[in-house]
């Protein structure tokens, strides 16, 4: 084991047949689906991207580095960053008109930031961020000619997006349980320790040389899986070695390739960026669609509505939970459910799903029957003919394993 390496586990039925029924159907589509927004789910903004020239730096340990990122206490900066994302998932193209009104309620804007951060999920974007503090942030999506902007400041989210002219804005940003709150480490140190016994002895975290980004000098924190069957070839993280502020993510797969994300900055300042930045007024005649304050506004309920709709929604999905089993531990955990129905004829589906799944499925077969497996290059799902679900950030044939070994 090199000086600078540190053992650890990863950083983590219904009262009526008819009704029942329906339900099972729906949620045969919703699984496979749904691997594609897990996968998607699982990458998030983080900001990175090396360039050139590896500076000369002092030594550091991987939990000294761990220490040091715990410890920054940037609150401003504003910067240029690009996000590139290959899941290798085929083109979305006509897959949400395809899934259309499963969300129901009110017509959707296209300026909602649920729909079109989606986009982040393939391709490459260029982003330009600013941040004071917890309380204002400002993020915007360029695409050409055309901007997408989401802005917190203070109690009030904003995003606009000017191609439609259209604005979706949403106060109680500032809003949140108090009660619950887990305790944090008190110090870098401490939480530098807790990851890293978290971390057990399933992964290998070291510190891999140097870097520069967006011209600043960087320090580069590798993590790896020691398991085998992981998708997961690497995490790489670019660390300011000034501030400890990450500057770079690269999250690369086993199937080699283009990394699954490599986002990162271009060019970043860590000054304060003016109050200006975060203001917004709705441009003149633009769409605007206010989110999720009325959602939260109580309705008044007929008298014994919770009695009958208890007594319905426990014996509707008593079984759901029994079903559920974790399997593994650290990067090769997979979990298993049972959806409680047959898997369905890919002809049953709309034909934009249809076309969907059948491009990132493969069928395979083993002691426990027949199946299918939809794979991303992160996040693999078995769906076995009888209905039963395996899915983790593990390989096909990882996924066959488990299922043959009956688990």
């Amino acid at each position: 084991m090199a000086a600078n390496e540190v053992p650890g586990e990863t950083v983590d039925e219904s009262r009526d047949e008819a009704r029942g029924g329906a339900r099972r159907k729906a949620s045969r589509y919703v699984v496979p689906v749904a691997v594609a927004g897990v996968a998607a789910a699982t990458i998030g903004l983080v900001p990175a991207l090396a360039a050139s020239g590896d500076p000369d730096l002092p030594g550091i340990t991987a939990q000294q580095l761990i220490e040091k990122i715990a410890g920054s206490e940037t609150q401003t900066l504003s910067g240029t960053f690009k996000v590139s994302t290959d899941l290798g998932l085929p083109a979305l193209g006509g897959l949400a008109s395809g899934l259309g009104g499963l969300g129901g309620g009110a017509a959707s804007s296209t300026a909602d930031p649920s729909q079109k951060l989606t986009e982040l999920a393939s391709g490459t974007h260029t982003l330009r961020l600013a941040a004071y503090g917890p309380e204002r942030q400002r993020l915007t999506l360029l695409d050409g000619s055309d901007e997408y902007s989401l802005i917190h400041n203070g109690d009030d989210v904003w995003a606009y997006d000017s191609r439609s002219n259209e604005v979706f804005h949403e106060k109680g940003a500032s809003e949140g349980p108090e009660a619950g709150k887990k305790e944090l480490p008190a110090t870098p140190k401490e939480l530098a320790d807790e990851v890293l016994k978290a971390a057990g002895d399933t992964t290998s975290i070291t510190v891999d040389g140097t870097a520069k980004v967006a011209g600043r000098d960087a320090y580069q924190l590798l993590i790896k899986p020691k398991q085998a069957g992981s998708t997961v070839a690497s995490v790489k993280i670019a660390v300011d070695a000034a501030n400890g502020t990450p500057l770079k993510f690269t999250l690369s797969s086993v199937e080699g390739g283009k990394p699954v994300v490599d986002a990162g900055f271009t060019k970043v300042d860590f000054a304060r960026p003016d109050a200006s930045v975060f203001a917004f007024e709705a441009p003149k005649g633009a769409k605007v669609t206010e989110g999720a304050e009325e959602a939260r506004k109580p309705e008044k309920l007929p008298e014994d509505f919770e009695k009958e709709f208890g007594k319905d929604f426990g014996k509707g999905f008593e079984d759901f939970g029994k079903g559920l089993n974790v399997i593994g531990e650290g990067w090769t955990t997979i979990a298993k459910f049972d959806t409680g129905a047959s898997a369905p004829e890919t002809d049953e589906a709309p034909e934009e799903i249809r076309g969907f799944l059948d491009s990132f499925g493969d069928e395979v077969t083993g002691k426990f029957g027949s199946g299918t497996v939809f794979r991303t290059k992160l996040v693999n799902a078995l769906l076995t003919d009888d209905g039963k679900v395996y899915v983790g950030a593990v390989t096909k044939d990882a996924l066959v394993d488990a299922a043959n070994a009956g688990r």
